[in-house]
């Protein structure tokens, strides 16, 4: 890394990702050697697509990707969470933020090309991903938590997550950020810039809403839920079937915060990051938010939860 050597870069802080930031007198410099196709060149592909159909995005000033790095716009600290930590009318900035979502999900070109001079297609989401994804809970949550999970328990957690899975019922057909929550959101110059985009693929329309709505990092009550969720049916022009988006969005939302509880406990044990164990309550309290209000939806996965061991995570109805 001998652009540490200049005496005017200092580190900042990161993400729970490989990369490391720095910043010099105008830029931000990402490094990264392990994982770089994807923390370097799809990422810098993904802000291009991003730029193209008008959403803010770190621009690209140089790469070096030979050596581990590229340079991209200084954003600045100030992130939309930290923003909305400050004001009291909270939904006009969430408001906002559904305004650059649904333009996001209006992109129907998911191909760019990259500063290698290379075609990028954003993959799909697949089922066997989510399921992949969905896994960390089994691997990771439940030994760390308990002394003894037998080899059958963890069988049935992974069929009702798959019985989840196999019950969406929207298309992968829309433009997906999947980590689309307001930490990831730089506020500048009275402009939201999206960054932190190196994981989308086309997946289902409800995923970045409920990656927004039930975000583990920043607590919002039910009304401030119901209003974003209004708000985005309102402003979307084209139709949807409400019955299908909201079951989706339930799944999504309850499938998403099992994986988080995974990659918390993975990075507090493997990475020693124990701050992250912090926000674990919280996302118990999303996943109970979501289940309660389905039964049907969730028997299975109720039925698993309302065991005496996991009483003190969740309250199950």
């Amino acid at each position: 890394m001998h652009f540490l050597k200049n005496k005017k870069i200092t580190k900042i802080k990161g993400d729970a990702s490989f990369r490391s930031f720095y910043r010099s007198k105008k830029s931000i410099i990402v490094y990264c050697k392990k994982d770089k196709y994807k923390n370097l060149l799809v990422y810098d592909a993904i802000n291009k697509l991003f730029q193209k159909n008008r959403i803010n995005a770190p621009k690209l000033i140089n790469q070096k990707y030979k050596k581990n790095y590229i340079e991209i716009d200084d954003l600045g600290n100030n992130s939309v969470y930290h923003l909305i930590k400050k004001r009291k009318n909270k939904i006009l900035i969430f408001k906002e933020v559904i305004k650059i979502l649904l333009k996001l999900q209006n992109i129907r070109k998911f191909s760019i090309i990259n500063f290698k001079k290379q075609s990028y297609k954003v993959p799909l989401y697949k089922k066997k991903l989510l399921l992949e994804e969905s896994k960390l809970f089994i691997n990771w949550f439940l030994p760390f938590n308990f002394n003894k999970i037998s080899f059958k328990e963890k069988k049935n957690f992974k069929k009702i997550i798959q019985d989840l899975i196999n019950k969406l019922k929207l298309p992968n057909n829309t433009l997906v950020h999947r980590d689309f929550h307001i930490s990831n959101m730089m506020f500048k110059k009275n402009k939201i810039y999206l960054i932190d985009s190196q994981d989308a693929v086309v997946g289902n329309i409800t995923y970045d809403l409920a990656s927004l709505i039930d975000d583990v990092r920043y607590k919002t009550s039910n009304k401030v839920k119901n209003e974003i969720l209004k708000y985005y049916f309102n402003k979307k022009k084209n139709k949807i079937n409400i019955q299908s988006f909201k079951n989706d969005f339930y799944i999504l939302s309850v499938l998403r915060n099992l994986k988080i509880l995974g990659i918390f406990t993975r990075l507090a044990i493997r990475d020693k990051k124990k701050y992250y164990l912090k926000m674990i309550p919280y996302c118990w309290k999303l996943i109970e938010n979501r289940i309660n209000k389905n039964d049907i939806l969730f028997n299975k996965l109720k039925t698993i939860l309302n065991q005496k061991k996991f009483k003190k995570f969740i309250k199950v109805r």
